[in-house]
């Protein structure tokens, strides 16, 4: 069987089994196999697969037919240009997450020295992104499991980044030893009734996805951690998910009510990065509403 007809074929039974992106899927799960580029596989549509690389190759369409992700089969994910290790420790990096990060960067070119702290890490993706655009910047990323943080320590020694990168493991900023400027964060935001039934192979880590009754737990718990951990003036960069805007801003002002709030939508129009920059209101030692009291620490 040539590349050709291995590609057809594949695509054909995606399709039938509807799989998303089916082309794009084949193509990737045919690369993964052969360890070859795009424009190498499309040069060699002729060539042969070998027994074992055809035998490969529906075994891998098997486990994409169970609806186990195509990154977590070849164990690569694309983010921002950049190739990054996954696997089933940690949630697989979204294209709309790349406008978090872009406001990040926007934020660290405008200053000298930049602390960061990327809550909820995973792979690392944000953290390391943020390291080789931002070469200045001091990043911390924490994530409550050890195993995430063992896909992100091979992703800092990929992109050369392991010491620029303070992995810490534990919850949201309890293990941030000073204050910081900018606190990003991806965090589970997916309402618990939304989730997928519980699979072997086919679920992202629930502890990534689940945000509790309303998709918001999360937010809320790191929300109510930020006035000992965001330095005067500092910044929050939050990514939320469709229809969660009006709660977030509120809960926010009504924590920091002299903050600045922006709210930033992808290339789909959905409203998906919340920007909370703190006022020099903030920075003095304002009282929000009980039972929250704002004392920053320098």
């Amino acid at each position: 069987m040539t590349l050709k007809q291995a590609l057809t074929r594949a695509r054909e039974i995606l399709v039938a089994n509807s799989i998303e992106d089916a082309p794009l899927e084949c193509e990737l799960l045919l690369r993964h196999i052969l360890k070859i580029s795009r424009v190498q596989l499309y040069l060699g549509l002729d060539q042969e697969l070998s027994p074992e690389q055809e035998e490969t190759s529906w075994r891998l369409i098997e486990r994409r037919l169970s609806h186990e992700p195509t990154a977590y089969i070849t164990e690569h994910r694309e983010f921002y240009g950049l190739d990054f290790y996954v696997d089933s420790s940690v949630l697989i990096p979204r294209p709309e997450t790349e406008l978090l990060v872009e406001k990040a960067i926007n934020l660290g070119q405008k200053h000298t020295v930049f602390t960061i702290a990327d809550v909820g890490t995973g792979c690392g993706a944000i953290a390391i992104t943020l390291a080789l655009n931002l070469p200045r910047a001091k990043i911390y990323a924490t994530d409550i499991s050890a195993l995430a943080l063992k896909a992100a320590q091979i992703n800092c020694q990929k992109h050369g980044v392991t010491n620029r990168i303070c992995l810490l493991q534990g919850d949201m900023l309890g293990p941030l030893p000073e204050p910081v400027d900018l606190i990003i964060a991806n965090l589970p935001y997916v309402r618990e009734s939304e989730l997928p039934p519980i699979c072997s192979v086919n679920l992202e880590p629930p502890l990534a996805l689940n945000g509790g009754s309303d998709g918001l737990e999360k937010i809320r718990q790191l929300c109510r951690q930020l006035s000992s951990k965001l330095r005067p003036k500092g910044c929050l960069l939050l990514e939320i998910g469709q229809g969660q805007r009006g709660t977030v801003t509120a809960f926010l002002c009504s924590l920091f009510p002299s903050a600045k709030i922006e709210v930033t939508p992808d290339l789909s129009g959905i409203e998906r990065v919340v920007s909370l920059t703190l006022t020099a209101v903030n920075a003095g030692g304002f009282e929000a509403a009980k039972p929250f009291r704002l004392v920053f620490q320098q």
